[in-house]
């Protein structure tokens, strides 16, 4: 039997359409929550809390979405290694939709008291366990699709949801940003949540047309699967596994710095008015895509690693200099500190998708590059936007906070550096996602 005729071979414009939609909705759900915790969710969600308190209480419940996102990865890869990805990536709309939508109709502390935070967070959790298993569905999608030398540049597909999801999310707020503080406060803030419903019914419509690639489905009809994906992966790749989720730190350790933290600091200690600071953050965000598109090419001809290595390196090297030009006050040197954190961030999403669909091995792929780049995105993401507000907090200077993201950034340059790709994984296997009749196909697809 065949695996799948030529003709029903999903074509680059669908699997593009696919990946980045998708992942497009999945975080503008995700930043929405950011903004609205470093804007509103303090105020009304814990209202009997101090300014710094309520606002570290807002940014602790946008962290549990992140520790719900390795398990969310872990039971999602499980299945997304089990029955294919194309079903696990509509699941995953299903939940970040469908807690986004909710969280815009939650009754806030004055309306129901405790139970509202208590229901924020809930909602929160199922949010993150959402989006634990979207990213790496999304990204192999895309590059078990592709021949060996496109891989990179179907990985990045998924890596533009990410700042396309900052984009949408800054436009919905900024969009309502002018309205009066109480029209705001009052329903103002919901409005971006609940035009999510709609975004997600785009995107299913979009997903549902997809397929899963010739090489899974050929294992699948092999009965060639991983009986317990994450066991097998623990067993066989552990090494990898640790590097990839370290690696994994530095991209959202400066991107939640940029687009969550910042939007704290500069209303409250640099003086920007919040208009201003999500116009900056938006504009950059220009140059964040446009920055993943060159990686993602060089990356096929140079190397995923080696371009993500530079990455790294960058974002060990940048963070006292954006902290610097946003003290000034300006415009201006605020606005370069954010295009230049933009581009740090698109070296290394250029490259993270291609370089993850070659750690892994297919039988334990969906597992790996999941819970790798979720451990990574809790370590960079969930406690950045937290140490950042305590360590203001005892030394009232950003310098300590500059050097913390620094630091964890060094974490992933030293990690990206011992991690082996293609032939060189632990287990011997070769990890390369596209076959030579996947490759063949794609190619004919382009």
């Amino acid at each position: 039997m065949a695996v799948s005729q030529p003709g029903t071979t999903p074509s680059k414009r669908g699997i593009f359409a696919a990946s980045f939609i998708g992942t497009s909705i999945e975080w503008y759900d995700y930043y929405i929550f950011g903004t609205a915790a470093a804007l509103v969710f303090g105020s009304l969600f814990f209202p009997e809390f101090s300014a710094t308190a309520g606002t570290l209480a807002a940014f602790s419940a946008f962290a549990v979405g992140f520790i719900a996102r390795p398990l969310g990865a872990a039971v999602i890869g499980h299945f997304g290694d089990r029955i294919g990805r194309k079903s696990m990536l509509v699941l995953t709309l299903l939940l970040t939709g469908g807690t986004t939508f909710l969280i815009g109709v939650l009754p806030t502390y004055a309306a129901i008291g405790l139970a509202a935070p208590v229901l924020l967070t809930l909602l929160r959790v199922l949010q993150g366990f959402g989006v634990g298993g979207e990213w790496g569905g999304a990204v192999l999608i895309a590059t078990e699709h592709a021949s060996p030398r496109r891989r990179a540049v179907y990985g990045s597909f998924a890596q533009f949801g990410v700042p396309v999801g900052v984009l949408t999310s800054n436009l919905a707020f900024l969009s309502v940003s002018g309205m009066s503080d109480e029209a705001f406060l009052d329903y103002g803030w919901r409005i971006p949540f609940l035009f999510s419903i709609v975004l997600v019914v785009v995107g299913i419509l979009v997903r549902s047309r997809l397929r899963d690639a010739p090489e899974f489905e050929k294992a699948k009809q092999h009965k060639d699967l991983a009986k317990v994906p994450i066991a097998e992966l623990f067993r066989q790749q552990p090494r990898n596994l640790v590097l990839a989720s370290l690696a994994s730190i530095a991209p959202p350790a400066v991107g939640y710095t940029v687009i969550v933290y910042m939007l704290t600091y500069g209303t409250t200690v640099a003086g920007f008015d919040r208009t201003t600071l999500l116009t900056l953050i938006l504009t950059s965000t220009a140059l964040w895509i446009a920055t993943i598109v060159v990686s993602a090419i060089l990356s096929d001809r140079f190397g995923a690693k080696r371009v993500f290595t530079i990455g790294a390196l960058t974002a060990v090297l940048w963070p006292l200099p954006l902290f610097a030009l946003v003290n000034t006050g300006e415009t201006m040197p605020a606005l370069l500190a954010f295009v230049v954190a933009a581009i740090v961030q698109g070296i290394m999403a250029g490259a993270q998708g291609g370089l993850f669909s070659e750690i892994f091995p297919m039988r334990v792929r969906y597992s790996g590059i999941s819970i790798g780049y979720q451990m990574g995105g809790m370590l960079g993401g969930a406690l950045t936007p937290i140490v950042a507000t305590a360590l203001y907090g005892a030394y009232n200077s950003s310098t300590p906070i500059a050097l913390y993201v620094a630091g964890m950034s060094l974490l992933s340059f030293l990690a990206v550096l011992g991690l082996r790709t293609g032939h060189d994984n632990d287990t011997g296997e070769s990890s390369r996602p596209a076959t030579a009749e996947a490759g063949r196909r794609a190619e004919l697809a382009e």
